[in-house]
């Protein structure tokens, strides 16, 4: 485990602030319900979530997995660092017909008692706060002792890494002590961050498919849904040079990694690790 140093803490707050900014961009519900929709159900059978049961889904977005907790007869509280998805997470949750609670909070530092929750779970959500540390900190906190923890995390290797390659370029560099976000899909990485405060832990690898009508119909609907992504094109905006060359390996990625049959839409299996432990 890397051992991060605490940052100035108004330097924090303004790069908490620029994330949530990029996050808030683009149609971030469009993108979960298109592509990462059926990822929460794994999560939520993983962990066991049964009526009575309180839970707290950390960097919920629109719920894709606090929903399905909330089906389940958990009591749910959404939580994550941009409040700007929770429309529309309300929106969704009343088409799915229940209600839970949304609160803005940050992964690093999150707003709740020790041991409030029975289950706390983050669906491809907590690993993108940099200081991993501090994740794993206050996950184990606000589960109560007896109770679970489960996450889906990308791996280091396939089709997810290889996509935030592809804008790597494009983003600031990272600061000293920020952790990728593909660590928390190695094994070494999340026992060391999570084993010593729990009774067992297991780790299981699963994939799921996102899928669109062909490679340059996945690259757009990426461009106009996924936050982070918009903020990068909103950056170019100035720079047709740069935006062609993005664009160009962008559109390269989505044909190499294509996985789909011959003529039919474009397919791609992103590997992620689930997690699971009791403390």
């Amino acid at each position: 485990m890397t051992n991060v140093k605490a940052r100035p803490a108004d330097a924090d707050r303004e790069y908490k602030a620029a994330v949530r900014r990029a996050w808030a961009k683009g149609d971030y519900a469009a993108f979960a319900n298109e592509l990462i929709w059926e990822v929460g159900p794994v999560v939520v059978a993983a962990a066991g979530v049964r009526p009575g049961l309180r839970v707290l889904d950390v960097a919920a977005g629109t719920g894709n997995a606090a929903i399905r907790a909330a089906q389940a007869g958990a009591e749910v509280v959404a939580s994550d660092l941009t409040p700007e998805h929770f429309a529309a997470g309300r929106q969704l949750a009343r088409r799915h017909g229940v209600t839970l609670e949304w609160v803005e909070a940050d992964a690093e530092a999150l707003p709740f008692e020790d041991g409030e929750f029975d289950v706390v779970i983050s669906c491809l959500g907590a690993i993108f706060a940099p200081n991993h540390r501090l994740v794993a900190s206050e996950l184990l906190r606000v589960c109560k002792r007896g109770g679970t923890i489960a996450m889906a995390n990308f791996t280091p290797q396939g089709v997810a890494a290889d996509f935030f390659a592809v804008f790597a370029p494009y983003m600031p560099p990272p600061r000293p002590g920020d952790e990728s976000p593909m660590l928390w899909g190695r094994e070494d990485h999340v026992r060391a961050l999570l084993a010593p405060g729990l009774e067992w832990l297991e780790l299981a690898p699963r994939w799921y498919v996102e899928r669109a009508p062909s490679p340059a119909a996945y690259c757009e609907l990426i461009k106009r849904t996924f936050g982070p992504v918009v903020a990068i094109y909103e950056d170019l905006a100035d720079q047709p040079g740069a935006t062609a060359a993005l664009d160009e390996a962008f559109l390269e990625f989505a044909v190499r990694s294509n996985c789909g049959p011959v003529g039919g839409p474009a397919e791609y299996r992103y590997d992620y690790v689930l997690v699971v432990g009791k403390k």
